[in-house]
């Protein structure tokens, strides 16, 4: 088990890529920090299948927008586990409307969850994790923060975006006790994605060189990948993981 006895908060993680994130964790024999916004029947059940496998796992309500709630969420994590190895900022949301349709508010919501949330959680997280053997940082990201032009999510992109730089600037301030990376995700078979319309999806799949949207799963095993110690000499870099998107 690679991370025995190691505790990992993941944020967002009641369903989709940080629910697989969690659960991936769990069974290589971490404990386990479930945090969602909202839906906190939805953690407990992510909790109790954690806890089926054996090993440790709270869950903590908190809006990773909330600066509050952040400092709430790690005192809670501290007090319960006495420390933490590995951080994944997955939170995020997306509003699919069109540019110029765009409110401020939108604007406002996304950067707020998707960038201010990643470097709040790596504020208050990183006093307890910076004497921490092997500590580690994996930032969720999107290929939409690299190359895509989807103007129906400019602010979702923009987010994206400057999650990687943040990535960068926290890989080099941490250095050489903690080490901060990027996984970037194309099209994952998620429940963000399943309102798509079924042409869009059929266009988008056609340019993926796999052929299939990619599945949670997949994502968690890279994230695992750049947390363990076959990533020891890798920070401050950004994991694609699109399936040969063009």
């Amino acid at each position: 088990m690679r991370f025995k006895n190691k505790v990992v908060l993941v944020t967002g993680s009641s369903r989709g890529i940080g629910k697989a994130t969690a659960l991936a964790f769990a069974r290589e024999g971490a404990s386990i920090i479930v945090n969602c916004d909202k839906e906190i029947a939805v953690v407990d059940a992510v909790v109790k299948e954690i806890k089926d496998m054996g090993v440790d796992a709270i869950a903590i309500q908190a809006d990773v927008a909330d600066e509050s709630d952040v400092q709430r969420m790690l005192e809670e994590t501290i007090k319960h586990f006495g420390g933490i190895d590995i951080l994944v900022n997955n939170a995020g949301i997306v509003f699919d409307v069109p540019i110029l349709e765009k409110t401020v508010e939108q604007w406002e919501r996304t950067l707020k969850v998707n960038l201010i949330g990643t470097f709040l959680c790596i504020k208050y997280t990183v006093p307890h994790m910076k004497d921490r053997l092997g500590a580690s940082i994996v930032n969720i990201s999107s290929t939409n923060g690299i190359d895509s032009i989807s103007p129906e999510s400019a602010d979702y992109d923009t987010s994206k975006a400057g999650v990687i730089s943040l990535t960068k600037n926290f890989a080099q301030s941490l250095a050489p006790h903690i080490r901060v990376n990027t996984v970037a995700p194309g099209w994952i078979d998620t429940d963000i994605n399943k309102d798509l319309p079924k042409d869009y999806v059929e266009g988008e799949t056609a340019q993926i060189a796999l052929k299939r949207f990619g599945r949670p799963e997949e994502i968690a095993k890279a994230v695992l990948f750049l947390c363990s110690e076959d990533a020891n000499f890798i920070t401050g870099s950004t994991l694609v993981v699109d399936g040969g998107y063009q």
